[in-house]
């Protein structure tokens, strides 16, 4: 079997769930580069935890974990099998760490309405990981690098996040202004470091002052960057598709690395 790709979507509002757009079809495109995995293991900025855990149930719920949107939006479900013996195998990677077979968490939406564009037959086993908070950043980044044996065994990891995200910054009413400079100084640093792979810029990305206090008021959406490059090899071929910012703080780059 052949080492798979490993992939970052910028999730942005789960109303993309909804949405047919450059930014859903260029999702479907690198899913379709990728190809159909034995498995999906999701690092998402929505299920935060104390500890590291792993979702292990056969049939994880659809989570709907946000508010005034849509009833069409509540409505929708993703209802991809679970795989409690991948969860095993997640955590015998990162033993000796402790990690939790979680049989209550599910499918939050930094998960699904990427899968929904992604891979919408749902017919692909998906696990979530959790985040520990109580990890540093460096942390983060060496679970992500433990799990990377599994891109050889036919299992996709995949991070849901966003580089940049200040939701009360964001301009909503116009989605195509200009980034407000220090949006568009911390993501281009952050896509730099990516090309070049140098993991240490984005593990020490509070160094940037206030360009990283700006765009990472807090770290949820930012840390599934890292567990991303963790799992990454050396001189695998970079690509960035959606690569803009909307609202002029929310990140919609996604980036796929490893593809032929």
């Amino acid at each position: 079997m052949s080492r798979l790709p490993i992939v970052f979507f910028g999730h942005g509002s789960p109303m993309v769930a909804l949405e047919k757009s450059a930014i859903t079809r260029q999702w479907k495109a690198m899913a379709d580069r990728i190809g159909r995995p034995r498995a999906i293991l999701c690092i998402s900025a929505h299920w935060q935890t104390r500890g590291t855990a792993v979702t292990a149930m056969p049939s994880p719920r659809t989570i709907h974990d946000f508010g005034a949107f849509p009833q069409a939006l509540f409505d929708m479900q993703y209802p991809a099998p679970g795989d409690p013996e991948l969860a095993l195998r997640v955590r015998e990677l990162l033993a000796p760490m402790e990690v939790t077979l979680d049989t209550g968490w599910g499918f939050d939406h930094g998960t699904w309405t990427v899968l929904v564009h992604a891979y919408p037959e749902a017919d692909i086993p998906v696990v979530q990981l959790g985040m520990d908070l109580a990890k540093t950043p460096q942390q983060h980044w060496e679970v992500g690098r433990s799990l990377r044996a599994m891109r050889d065994e036919g299992v996709l990891i995949m991070a849901s996040g966003n580089i940049v995200h200040n939701l009360p910054a964001m301009d909503w009413g116009n989605p195509l202004a200009e980034p407000y400079p220090w949006a568009k100084a911390f993501n281009d640093t952050m896509c730099h470091a990516v090309e070049s792979d140098t993991p240490e810029v984005a593990i020490d990305y509070q160094a940037l002052g206030d360009a990283a206090r700006y765009a990472v008021p807090s770290a949820d959406h930012f840390l599934p960057l890292l567990y991303f490059l963790g799992a990454r090899h050396e001189g695998e071929k970079v690509e960035f598709a959606p690569h803009f910012i909307q609202h002029k703080s929310l990140s919609m780059t996604s980036i796929l690395i490893g593809a032929d």
